[in-house]
Formats: C-alpha cells, sequence, structure tokens
C-alpha cells in the first residue's frame, strides 16, 4: 500500500480592504466579471468577505490576498495572507 502525500491546497483571492474598523477583522470586497447570459455584457459582481487581520497591519484601500482556513467566529472563515498593494492615502 503507497502512502499518498494529501496536502490540501488552501484558496487564495485576492480583494480591496473597504472596511478595517473592528478589531483584528477586515472587510475586503470581491470583484469578478460575469457574461450576461443573454445580452453578452459583462456584469461586475462584488461579494463581501470578512477575514481575520492578527496584527492589524492593512488599511482602507489596500489590496490584499487572502486565504481559506478554520472557521475564527460566525463570519470569519479567511485570513490575511498578504498585502500586495497599500493604499495611497494618509489617515
Amino acid at each position: 500500500m503507497v502512502e499518498q502525500d494529501n496536502k490540501e491546497t488552501k484558496r487564495t483571492i485576492t480583494g480591496k480592504v473597504v472596511s478595517n474598523s473592528m478589531d483584528k477583522t477586515i472587510t475586503v470586497a470581491i470583484e469578478r466579471k460575469l457574461k450576461h447570459p443573454l445580452y453578452n455584457k459583462y456584469i461586475f459582481k462584488t461579494s463581501k468577505i470578512m477575514a481575520h487581520d492578527e496584527n492589524g497591519d492593512s488599511k482602507l484601500g489596500d489590496i490584499v490576498a487572502i486565504e481559506e482556513t478554520r472557521p475564527i467566529s460566525k463570519n470569519k472563515s479567511w485570513t490575511l495572507n498578504k498585502i500586495i498593494k497599500e493604499s495611497q492615502q494618509e489617515s
């Protein structure tokens, strides 16, 4: 019997931070582009996901990569992986 190394690959998605007012939590907006089935035009759909930010590194407007993890709370099952691009806002 051969053992297989079944490491699960965690999903990683990229989005923009739209809220960081909570303690250790950020809200990330994920935008995706869908083609309308009848009119063949592209529509932008936005989903908001809450993610765990342990150190509070991210700021409003940052582009971040978040990674799926075990459920941390009722609404959080994603965690901040890295900050891809920092926002230009000085606040």
